[in-house]
């Protein structure tokens, strides 16, 4: 039997700039899994990070307090890193310049509903930049003391167009 229990699956049908996943992270579950499945842009070019905001108890977005670093790996040229401290969000993935291609990406969210901890990140995902393949692996944190319960993936420009978020809560035998 598996540990992974689907929690919620979002399809994306047309163009958008911002998905809000609400009602997903509660006292049930620690450890999240957050799969991005054949996400693609919208129009061809728009190559843009997918970013994350967590999303309060209140339902309101946060946008401040996160801190995140990044190693982007591409198959041609030298690695590079990205890395922020008190950011407005987190980096999540790139989506590719092709339409052909989605970007899939898995990201696990820890502690999300505790108001005592951070709710921290680890990330990683894969897409196509025209013909460069690019892999990334991530950390996160949003360093404030507050229950989560949901999040928001958006792009700060161009949109997604369609592809699969799915959300599940991994559970923990003893």
């Amino acid at each position: 039997m598996s540990n992974l229990r689907l929690i919620n699956e979002t399809e994306i049908t047309s163009s958008v700039s911002s998905v809000d996943i609400t009602d997903v992270f509660s006292a049930d579950f620690d450890i999240y899994k957050i799969v991005l499945d054949g996400v693609q842009e919208s129009a061809v070019g728009q190559h843009q990070w997918v970013r994350m905001r967590f999303i309060n108890s209140s339902g309101s977005i946060i946008t401040s307090n996160y801190d995140y670093a990044q190693l982007r790996m591409l198959s041609n040229s030298a690695f590079g890193e990205e890395r922020q401290t008190n950011s407005v969000d987190l980096l999540y993935a790139g989506l590719g310049y092709s339409d052909d291609y989605g970007t899939n990406a898995v990201a696990y969210i820890f502690n999300p509903f505790s108001s005592s901890s951070y709710t921290f990140e680890l990330a990683q995902g894969i897409f196509w930049n025209g013909t460069i393949m690019q892999t990334v692996k991530g950390i996160g944190v949003n360093k404030q003391t507050t229950s989560v319960t949901g999040f928001n993936l958006y792009q700060s420009s161009g949109s997604m167009g369609s592809g699969f978020i799915r959300t599940y809560g991994l559970r923990v035998d003893s």
